[in-house]
């Protein structure tokens, strides 16, 4: 009867131990999904979509984009804190997704704690820029012109609570004026509002302004960056144009969920690492007026200390400002 037992426990051994061999597969393999938290198209999308040929060659598996849109991204993000921690589900998102909503919303998990950085990918300054009506030819001219006509100015936002609204309410702290912001449904409406006429000034990321102004239909004062941009060198810095430290930019990065597994987080990182170095990749991302970071901010850890010190700087902002949702 012993002898019968020892042999019925070696089996069991033998089979399970085969079956953990079969499922300690190396990773990856199935296919990736990259979350993008807002509908197909836009910038986000866009970004995903390129990165995804790049690192399917680097990791040998498909990589697919999930858009999963709602609520300013906090859907599409919260899923990504529900997945399995094995590489396979991987959140994208930006300055609004994982630093702003933060504060605008009461969200059921934390941006810190519940992620795991991968890597930053892009950058997008904002740039400030009026309808050509208004008669400031440069920041030194729009500061006075916008303190003698408060009650009469309309500055326009792509929504409450979004990067247009909280870089306006920046730019304005540093004018050293308070004033109602007019809020569409998206960028795009409150770009229109601009060109209209409808609105006098309105700020947005770099890529969105660019056409416009080289086409002499708005008029740019400056660029929220240290340095001036490829895609629009002829608008000067903020620190040039005589708003020194005014620094924003609508970033975008790569998050898993936390837990994940240190050498699939690496892997993925070095495959994103790859992707942001293929001179394709590279041409597209200029032609939307996004600059891939260098390669030392490539880094999981740049990625943490960077969204960490963008939490630091822009919660209170929005607390003094009464931000928050509804």
């Amino acid at each position: 009867m012993k002898a019968l037992l020892r042999a019925f426990a070696l089996a069991v051994t033998v089979i399970f131990g085969a079956g953990s061999v079969s499922m300690a597969q190396p990773w990856p393999s199935r296919s990736i999904s990259i979350v993008v938290p807002f509908s197909a198209g836009g910038p986000t999308d866009t970004l995903a979509r390129l990165l995804g040929e790049p690192m399917r060659r680097f990791l040998g598996q498909t990589v697919v984009v999930d858009n999963v849109t709602g609520a300013g991204g906090t859907i599409g993000t919260g899923r990504v804190v529900r997945s399995a921690p094995d590489g396979y589900t991987l959140s994208i998102g930006h300055w609004g997704t994982h630093v702003v909503n933060g504060a605008y919303y009461n969200l059921p998990f934390d941006l810190l704690k519940d992620f795991d950085p991968v890597a930053m990918i892009a950058t997008n300054p904002q740039v400030v820029v009026s309808k050509i009506a208004v008669p400031a030819q440069n920041l030194k001219e729009l500061v006075p012109w916008i303190k003698s006509n408060l009650g009469k100015i309309q500055f326009g936002t792509g929504g409450i609570g979004g990067a247009s609204h909280i870089g306006g309410i920046y730019f304005l702290n540093r004018v050293g004026v308070k004033m109602e912001f007019v809020p569409y449904r998206g960028g795009a409406p409150a770009m229109q509002a601009l060109l209209s006429g409808e609105i006098d000034l309105y700020m947005t990321q770099v890529s969105s302004a660019v056409a416009h102004t080289r086409a002499g239909k708005l008029r740019a004062y400056l660029v929220t960056s240290k340095t001036r941009q490829a895609a629009a060198p002829e608008i000067p810095t903020s620190d040039e144009a005589g708003m020194p430290g005014l620094h924003t930019a609508v970033w975008h990065g790569i998050w898993a969920p936390a837990k994940t597994p240190r050498d699939i987080n690496m892997k993925l990182n070095a495959a994103i690492v790859d992707a942001l170095a293929d001179d394709a990749l590279r041409k597209r991302f200029a032609d939307l007026g996004q600059e891939i970071p260098p390669r030392a901010e490539q880094t999981q850890q740049a990625l943490a200390a960077h969204q960490k010190a963008e939490i630091d700087k822009w919660w209170p902002l929005m607390r003094a400002a009464g931000i928050k949702s509804e």
